[in-house]
Parts: structure tokens; sequence; C-alpha cells
């Protein structure tokens, strides 16, 4: 009798470079993504009243008044306007911990 073909190491091999490729992308993209999403998300967190920031938008301001979603900034004197947390990008003076995006 003949022997049996040997088709399941030629298919671990086959698949290697797959999950050499997995990993490769995990490791190059995802994983500095995610660190990147959670520094941003411990930066909201920790905002308080009286923080000077600047938003996504380039303007600078102050912390009034912390929501759920939206933040008070007061801008000028007697003057406050409402953004959304996601548009916070970061501490005046520091570097941006959101991304600007360039148009």
């Amino acid at each position: 009798m003949g022997a049996a073909p040997e088709g399941g190491s030629s298919f671990l091999v086959q698949l290697i470079p797959f999950v050499l490729v997995i990993g490769i992308f995990y490791f190059i993209i995802l994983l500095p993504m995610r660190k990147k999403q959670q520094k941003v998300q411990e930066f909201l967190q920790g905002l308080k009243v009286g923080d000077k920031i600047i938003t996504t938008g380039g303007i600078y301001g102050q912390v009034t008044r912390l929501g759920e979603q939206s933040i008070q900034v007061q801008v000028a004197d007697k003057i406050r306007i409402e953004v959304a947390k996601a548009a916070i990008g970061g501490y005046q003076g520091q570097e941006p911990v959101v991304e600007l995006s360039n148009q």
C-alpha cells in the first residue's frame, strides 16, 4: 500500500504567511491606534473646569462647564460656546492629544 499524502503539513505551511501578515498588521496599525484612542479618552475624562484648552478647529478657551457629550468653553469675556467633547484637541501650549486633520 502507498503512503498517505501529507495534506495537513502543506496547509500549515500555506497558513504561516497569512498569520504573519495579520500579526504585522496588528502590531503596526491596530495596537498604536488603540493606544492613541485610549490616551485621548483619558485626556477627555481628565478635563476639569478651569482648564485652558484648544479645539480641533483652533478655538482657544477655558472650560467653564462639563457635560456628558459637550463642554462649555469661555472664549472671551462673557462669551461662552458649547462644543462637543470630541472637538477638544488638547491643552493650550502643549502638544495636541488629538491629531488635527489637514484639509
